[in-house]
């Protein structure tokens, strides 16, 4: 049986139930001397999961309790767990920076085997994935979460000037908590904001900071002797009308200037100024080169390189999967969610919510044979901060460009309520729910809200 419109709740819970009824039937990974490895530790799996993220986390940690110790793998070097969506109100003062880490081990499923390396290369049709240090581990199955590649190098001198003289970025563990410095320390002048061409996790980021100092100096007394532009390589603000709309409102409002098809290409610290390519009208092709006082970079990203020069990429470089099964298009033990896939959606933590409770449902379906198989529908979120205490909820389908949204009000009006709950109560569902995989979205608040 097809179910076209499964819910990410139905979805855990059958998971659950297999847990329970094949308890007899976990699959114990084989343990083998491999180079490198002690005799306890297996170099074969049931599922190697690849990337410690939201995403990786989310999945794994569901898999591990199913299937039993050590039948899950998870590849991943980082000693440090970030949960990213919290750096806008760390760039801003609102939140700490420690606030938003844990360290790896303490969010690593324990039942799952965490290898602390990085991936070189995939063999797919030999079921094994190669690591950074030589060593060859198999499976049965594959989950490739392995995120976003930020590409810093892209704008011309950004890794050097990054964190000094005004320029900074919230995309940056390092530079993450000097933007709030710099913030603070501004006098006045030109002030920019970036936002790349490519595809980016958390789209709603790089104008979010820009309402966050805008208020600041706005109450520091400096608003009248300060310019404000955001600067975006695309055609729209944001993606959907019905958020875009009151986010040129806000814009317009409060004298932010927005320019459209504009990518920073370069930056020029000894004489701070910033240049931008111009990439659509009658000035395409030509650049603008514009001073600054304090400058906020997101830098273009892409699909990590060791993901583009495999088999299991797309023309674009991303994990090649079915957009409802969140399958391989080729491999079909290969799955992916999360920002490397090519699901055509934002990428967001709130997706990865409703991606990881589909994913979980039908790869255990491929495990235990059931053949109930969970669709996802591009459901995505972006919580847009607008000020200090003021909030959009934007929540649609990245398949179909419509609101999807939870609650039983208009979410594109500003609301202190949404603003509470992305900055208190969302970490806290993060930290003890979605990284331990028992968080799959907001499906089942709709339904009780009664909104479809």
């Amino acid at each position: 049986m097809v179910l076209a419109s499964l819910t990410p709740l139905s979805a855990v819970a059958r998971a659950g139930a297999r847990s329970s009824a094949f308890q007899s039937r976990r699959f114990l990974a084989q343990v083998v001397n491999a180079k490198g490895h002690d005799q306890s530790t297996p170099s074969s799996y049931k599922v190697v999961v690849v990337g410690g993220g939201s995403a990786g986390l989310s999945v794994a940690s569901t898999l591990a309790e199913t299937l039993g110790n050590k039948a899950v793998a998870v590849v991943e070097p980082s000693d440090v767990h970030y949960y990213q969506p919290l750096w806008t109100f760390v760039g801003s003062g609102l939140k700490t920076f420690d606030e938003s880490k844990m360290a790896m081990s303490e969010v690593m499923p324990e039942k799952a085997q965490w290898i602390k390396d990085s991936v070189a290369s995939f063999n797919p049709k030999q079921n094994t994935v190669v690591l950074a240090n030589g060593e060859s581990i198999s499976y049965d199955y594959l989950v490739v979460a392995a995120g976003i590649q930020t590409n810093w190098g892209k704008i011309k001198n950004l890794p050097e000037t990054l964190g000094k003289n005004g320029v900074t970025s919230n995309y940056s563990a390092q530079s993450v908590q000097k933007t709030d410095e710099f913030i603070k320390a501004f006098k006045g002048g030109n002030a920019l904001f970036t936002m790349p061409s490519t595809p980016i996790k958390c789209a709603g980021a790089p104008q979010k900071i820009m309402y966050l100092a805008e208020e600041q100096w706005r109450k520091a007394g400096i608003r009248s002797q300060t310019n404000i532009n955001y600067f975006t390589g695309l055609g729209k603000i944001f993606a959907i009308d019905k958020y875009a709309n009151e986010l040129l409102k806000i814009c317009k409002k409060r004298d932010l200037n927005i320019n459209f098809f504009t990518d920073l290409t370069e930056i020029k610290p000894e004489s701070k100024e910033a240049v931008f390519n111009i990439l659509a009208g009658e000035a395409k092709g030509t650049t603008l080169t514009l001073p600054y006082e304090f400058l906020h970079v997101t830098p273009p990203m892409g699909a990590p390189e060791f993901i583009k020069s495999s088999p299991l990429s797309n023309a674009d470089g991303w994990v090649d999967v079915d957009k409802e099964t969140l399958r391989h298009n080729k491999f079909s033990n290969v799955y992916s969610l999360g920002d490397c896939s090519s699901l055509p959606t934002s990428k967001t933590a709130a997706a990865i919510t409703a991606q990881s409770a589909v994913l979980k449902n039908n790869l255990l379906g491929d495990i235990y044979g059931d053949n109930q198989v969970a669709k996802y529908d591009g459901y995505t979120s972006c919580p847009l901060v607008t000020g200090s205490e003021s909030l959009i909820l934007a929540e649609f389908s990245g398949y179909t460009g419509q609101p999807q949204e939870t609650f039983p009000f208009d979410q594109s009006k500003e609301r202190f309520s949404t603003y509470l709950l992305t900055k208190e109560v969302i970490p806290e569902i993060y930290w003890k729910s979605m990284v331990k995989g028992t968080w799959d979205g907001p499906a089942k608040y709709r339904k009780l809200f009664g909104v479809v």
